[in-house]
């Protein structure tokens, strides 16, 4: 009979190793805005999910995925030398994804 063993100490002996980089927090807080678009977007899509969406469900969707829109656009449009000083290196999916 073969025993199983869990590996939990293994795999948490690395736990305070772990921890994101100033550069991933960096990044993290530069890309805030589009994430909470993000957010905003799903969230009216889920309102929506359970009942037959009426135009208010359907404006407040557009609305939604215009922010995040315009959000990304901002992102996207920032510049180079700006994005390196903050130690920007984006998470994004590109727009069209």
């Amino acid at each position: 009979m073969k025993h199983i063993v869990t590996v939990q100490d293994a795999v948490t002996a690395f736990a305070d190793f772990i921890e994101p980089t100033s550069a991933e927090l960096n990044a993290i807080e530069w890309e805030l805005p589009v994430i909470l678009a993000d957010v905003d977007l799903i969230d009216a899509q889920i309102k929506a999910m359970d009942r037959m969406p009426n135009e208010v469900d359907a404006q407040r969707i557009r609305r939604a995925r215009r922010r995040l829109l315009a959000a990304r656009r901002d992102l996207t449009n920032t510049p180079a030398s700006v994005r390196q000083h903050a130690g920007h290196g984006s998470f994004l999916p590109e727009v069209g994804a």
